[in-house]
């Protein structure tokens, strides 16, 4: 076969392929079932909700495994809407309208915050803010006084703290060192609270007991933290202002809707009885 049919058979099978792709759209039929069409859209519907690790995972594995998991739910479906009833009626349209309801909040969320109004929240609610004093401190924990007082004294010799903590401290910091990094006032309980705001920096305590054990306490360091900065707090302005447009949000639409209660008196106890739904 020569170089120019080989390169007009490829090209012809590029254009097909290609061809075959662009007709490709959200009503293309992937599979039925009992005669009901599962098709692209369907996939791609059920693609963007899925959790982040599952969207990570290679396009095949994941379009194979939706359409798999799609067929099932049709076979399934089927199955239990061919023994339908009134229970399972309700649920459906509660299920029809919980997830309506989720589009329209998942809209919203997706509007972007304007900056002026994080800005003004932050000026407002978060640069004023005081200054926080905060304490590094580790500790070696133990189950008995006695052993707390052996431990102490080795350190007093000139035994390192953090190998102490290492082979000594039942602690769950102990592969650190018995290091507990960073923390204000109210992290700690009490007792153990009290002796890391006598400590100087680093200073080691005498055994000190707590519900927790009897604690050999080392004071690392100290610090002034200042108020958090804007950035630091953006995410959680961010979350207070989404959730404010949505709140507003549902009670103009609310406001606007044709709400009709009715005036019937029920008795509330009534919620408890399913047999009013297991009809046929």
């Amino acid at each position: 076969m020569s170089k120019l049919v080989q390169l007009t058979l490829i090209t012809s099978f590029l254009i097909l392929f290609n061809q075959k792709l662009v007709a490709q759209d959200a009503k293309t039929v992937l599979a039925t079932v009992n005669g009901t069409a599962i098709t692209v859209g369907h996939v791609i519907a059920m693609q963007t909700r899925l959790p982040p690790e599952y969207k990570a995972l290679e396009d095949s594995v994941l379009f194979n495994g939706i359409l798999d998991q799609l067929i099932q739910q049709q076979v399934t479906a089927d199955i239990v809407e061919n023994k339908s009833n009134t229970a399972l009626r309700f649920g459906y349209e509660n299920e029809m309208r919980a997830y309506l309801s989720n589009e329209f909040i998942m809209e919203l969320n997706k509007k972007n915050i304007d900056e002026v109004a994080i800005q003004e929240i932050y000026n407002k609610d978060y640069s004023t803010l005081p200054s926080t004093q905060e304490y590094k401190a580790a500790h070696i924990l133990l189950t008995n006084k006695i052993d707390a007082i052996n431990i102490k004294k080795l350190i007093d010799s000139g035994n390192d703290f953090s190998d102490l903590a290492k082979k000594e401290s039942i602690g769950p910091s102990s592969p650190q060192g018995g290091d507990l990094g960073w923390f204000g006032k109210g992290a700690m309980v009490p007792e153990f609270e009290k002796v890391v705001l006598e400590l100087k920096d680093g200073e080691v305590s005498n055994p000190v007991q707590t519900q927790f054990g009897w604690h050999i306490i080392k004071r690392a360091e100290s610090r002034l933290r200042p108020p958090p900065g804007l950035e630091e707090m953006r995410a959680e302005i961010e979350s207070f202002l989404k959730g404010a447009s949505i709140k507003e949000a549902l009670e103009t639409a609310i406001s606007g809707a044709d709400i009709k209660r009715s005036a019937i008196s029920v008795n509330p106890s009534i919620i408890r009885n399913v047999e009013l739904i297991l009809s046929n």
